[in-house]
């Protein structure tokens, strides 16, 4: 298929997904669209919840597979919005509408380059396509819900706004909640064992702690308290503090090695919500990372979390749009992104391939 049937057709299935709603558990009526699309080019897929896979038409399994994968759903837009977000507008070269950078770009990028491979014979790789669902929730029906499901992947590209260059390590996500211990009793009265003194005594020891290891990629690892409850009414000590601490994990440690070092340092109990989105990297001498270099790209290093973190084999993140965009009001994407995006994705996989 030439390239320039494909991007119109991609720009067709972007301007569709953003007319339709696909907030994170909601996403039906954006995946029938995508099967629609599929139909359209005679490719074979199955579905699983509101996630859709499909492989390369001439499959091998005793060859490497890679997995290109990006995700369907949005968040829902905020406030800030001057213009109908379901409703796609193309102004000075934009194509504005929720969705169209995070991660509609990236999606419909990943979906042409499959497609363009999809009858490919004699393919150094094989190709499996997911698009999936309820990523920006980090639910439990999308990517994760598929893994088992796929057959042994030796690398994966997750697609999202990068600027088409290669986010070559990824940060992981730790939640904590803390539960700082005290005892009540009548605020005119002497009270050594106030929650809210005990807790303040722990963010500060955590806003003051530096983890030793720091990645040349990823920094130090961040650790930042987001929000705290206690108290009822004025005059009553609070026998309890609750608060929550967000830590992005740099791939020098795991997300358990985390939970301990700072279980040690505090005295309030922590209770870790999941250890499941680690951090990640790929080594730069992949080879679809010296094939990305050789056409211009750089890599960098992403604070922000994706499906990348249920992963658990090689991957990078990758894709038209700009990451400072998503879940902004107004959001949009450059036309010449989209076509640069589908034309890098094939020039770098024609490497491999």
């Amino acid at each position: 298929m030439e390239t320039k049937e494909l991007k119109t057709k991609a720009l067709e299935l972007l301007t569709a997904l953003i007319k339709t709603p696909a907030f994170s558990g909601e996403e039906e009526k954006v995946r029938i669209i995508i099967q629609e699309w599929l139909n359209g080019f005679g490719v074979s897929y199955s579905v699983t919840n509101n996630n859709i896979k499909a492989q390369n038409l001439y499959f091998d399994p005793a060859k490497p597979t890679i997995l290109l994968n990006s995700h369907m759903d949005t968040v829902k837009p905020n406030k800030g919005y001057t213009r109908d977000p379901f409703s796609p507008e193309t102004e000075n070269g934009k194509l504005y509408g929720l969705g169209s950078n995070d991660a509609g770009g990236p999606l419909v990028s990943l979906l042409s380059t499959f497609v363009y491979f999809y009858r490919h014979k004699n393919l150094k790789y094989n190709l499996l396509m997911a698009a999936t669902a309820e990523e920006e929730s980090s639910g439990p029906n999308g990517l994760n819900s598929l893994l088992k499901e796929l057959p042994p992947v030796d690398f994966a590209v997750v697609g999202e706004p990068t600027g088409m260059q290669m986010a070559v390590a990824e940060k992981g996500l730790l939640v904590i909640d803390a539960y700082a211990p005290g005892k009540a009793g009548h605020a005119a009265h002497d009270n050594t064992e106030n929650a809210i003194y005990n807790a303040v005594e722990d963010i500060q020891v955590l806003r003051n702690y530096h983890f030793e290891k720091i990645s040349p990629l990823l920094k130090e690892v961040k650790v930042t308290v987001t929000q705290i409850e206690a108290g009822q009414q004025h005059n009553v000590v609070p026998a309890n503090c609750h608060f929550v601490i967000d830590v992005r994990v740099n791939e020098k440690y795991s997300n358990r090695e985390v939970f301990e070092i700072l279980d040690k340092q505090t005295k309030s109990k922590l209770i870790p919500r999941s250890f499941n989105l680690g951090s990640s990297s790929i080594p730069l001498a992949h080879p679809f990372v010296k094939a990305g270099v050789k056409h211009g790209r750089k890599t960098y290093g992403s604070p922000t979390l994706s499906d990348q973190s249920v992963l658990h084999f090689p991957s990078l993140k990758m894709g038209p749009g700009d990451s400072k965009r998503s879940h902004s009001a107004d959001e949009f994407i450059y036309l010449d992104e989209l076509n640069e995006g589908i034309d890098l994705f094939i020039k770098i996989f024609e490497e491999l391939l």
